[in-house]
């Protein structure tokens, strides 16, 4: 079973997501920019739901447990007039880990590690970062969540993540999700077994 509706929203802008840095696991503050996006995801989610279903305590609020996920779930609940603290933290919902790639721009990588770069080039969905997690390994650790989670829910996490949820959700071929521009201060609402961004 799945959700019969997940609402997903990435968090906002780092400065290593506008330097273009692999953060994965670390644990990365938002910037001015990525403040604001919070903030406009939550006054779409307010007009998404409406201010009844937004405030309703059997929906479920989730986030990945780092820094720059809290801190957008909080922001969008500060903008919608919630409590900005009422949500569950889910370690499930933490970012995949890029290994010893992480806080390196993809050229870094490419000049450090040519050839382990371009495996990852010619299969970005199943090629694993030196110490690191495939998009195939996460998309495992989110089926087993999304066998559990049944009800409705909003969820604050990354890119990585999105992108699983599109394979597992929709059904859109690894390889195409891999590559899709997952944005920042949008929803992202699965339903019926499609998505559509908001």
């Amino acid at each position: 079973m799945a959700p019969a509706r997940l609402i997903f929203i990435r968090h906002g802008e780092t400065d290593w997501n506008a330097e273009g840095r692999l953060q994965g696991r670390q644990d990365i503050a938002l910037n001015a920019r990525g403040e604001y996006q919070a903030a406009a995801a939550g006054r779409k989610l307010l007009n998404l739901l409406g201010p009844e279903r937004v405030a309703d305590p059997a929906l479920p609020y989730l986030s990945s447990p780092l820094g720059r996920a809290r801190r957008t779930m909080e922001i969008a609940r500060t903008t919608i007039g919630l409590d900005p603290t009422a949500y569950a933290l889910d370690d499930n919902l933490v970012e995949l880990s890029f290994g010893v790639w992480e806080g390196k721009t993809w050229p870094q990588v490419r000049k450090a590690e040519l050839q382990a770069a371009i495996a990852r080039e010619a299969d970005k969905w199943n090629t694993l970062p030196p110490e690191g997690e495939s998009y195939a390994m996460l998309t495992e650790r989110m089926r087993a969540w999304i066998e559990a989670h049944t009800k409705d829910c909003v969820v604050v996490s990354h890119g990585g993540v999105a992108r699983a949820l599109m394979v597992i959700l929709s059904g859109l071929a690894p390889q195409r999700a891999a590559v899709t521009e997952i944005w920042q201060g949008r929803l992202l609402v699965f339903e019926n077994e499609r998505f559509i961004w908001i």
